[in-house]
């Protein structure tokens, strides 16, 4: 077995088994739209008490519709604090603002940091499913999650494409980080590293021009509005590798979070692969 799968295992075994030490959270409030989105699948909808404005945005969240249901804070402590949590789940800015309030309030948190791969996001699932009082429930996510990167990579022997990810923000999404995993996965080759990029960054448009990727994975707003990517991309100077390079749009919904947004991710890096297979310029 995976010694990082047993381990998981053992740690849930041993977390079934063990005499509970702290009551299963009532009330959580989740400040981060990436908790949020894991918060929805391994919490009782009775203990969330209030998710991160950011999860109702259609434009941004890909469980906005699941989030609508639930009452939101800007991240205030005023409004934490007024909502009587027993658990506040947070992550980046939010957390650095409320880690010396939420203690002197005697409101138990747990902080969590951006993952940059899918194990680091596995175990992120686990740990709120953990605190949320549900373990088996984030063993079936991972399950779940597991399974989806199983199916949305290539088939034996099938070629793989060079890709750049140009997110609607103008980042292109470098080395080392999630996307770059996922693309991998799902049978691209992040067109970035022969760029020696290291990190994500805007990337000059005449270096694209220069080397285009085989294809070009750009985001695409659910609401239809164009984004900074759309208006860079529709430059007349990329008339001149139109021939070589597919452009293949992916929900901007898609490209911020992980955690079980991962699955329609791959899904929809899979099907940008076989479109561009089918298609080639």
């Amino acid at each position: 077995m995976n010694p990082a799968r047993a381990l998981a295992a053992i740690v849930v075994v041993l977390a079934l088994a063990a005499p509970a030490q702290a009551a299963t959270p009532r009330r959580i409030v989740s400040l981060n739209p990436c908790l949020d989105a894991i918060l929805l699948d391994v919490a009782d909808p009775g203990q969330i008490v209030a998710l991160s404005h950011y999860s109702r945005d259609p434009a941004q969240s890909a469980v906005a519709v699941r989030a609508k249901r639930f009452p939101f804070t800007w991240g205030s402590a005023e409004e934490v604090a007024a909502l009587k949590p027993d658990l506040v789940l947070m992550s980046g800015m939010g957390a650095s603002s409320l880690r010396g309030v939420l203690p002197r309030l005697h409101i138990p948190s747990a902080e969590f940091t951006v993952p940059y791969s899918v194990d680091e996001s596995l175990a992120q699932v686990r740990r709120v499913a953990m605190l949320s009082g549900h373990p088996e429930r984030g063993e079936a996510l991972v399950a779940r999650i597991e399974a989806a990167l199983a199916a949305a990579g290539p088939a034996p022997g099938t070629p793989r494409l060079s890709a750049l990810l140009f997110e609607g923000h103008g980042l292109a999404s470098g080395p080392h980080t999630l996307m770059d995993e996922l693309m991998r996965r799902t049978g691209f080759d992040n067109a970035t590293r022969r760029f020696g990029m290291t990190h994500s960054i805007d990337l000059p448009l005449e270096r694209l021009i220069a080397d285009p990727p085989q294809v070009l994975l750009s985001g695409r707003m659910e609401a239809g509005e164009p984004t900074w990517a759309d208006r860079v991309l529709s430059h007349p100077a990329l008339a001149a590798v139109r021939s070589r390079m597919k452009r293949e749009a992916l929900p901007e919904t898609l490209v911020y979070c992980a955690g079980p947004v991962m699955i329609p991710t791959v899904q929809a890096l899979a099907a940008a692969r076989r479109d561009a297979l089918r298609t080639k310029p």
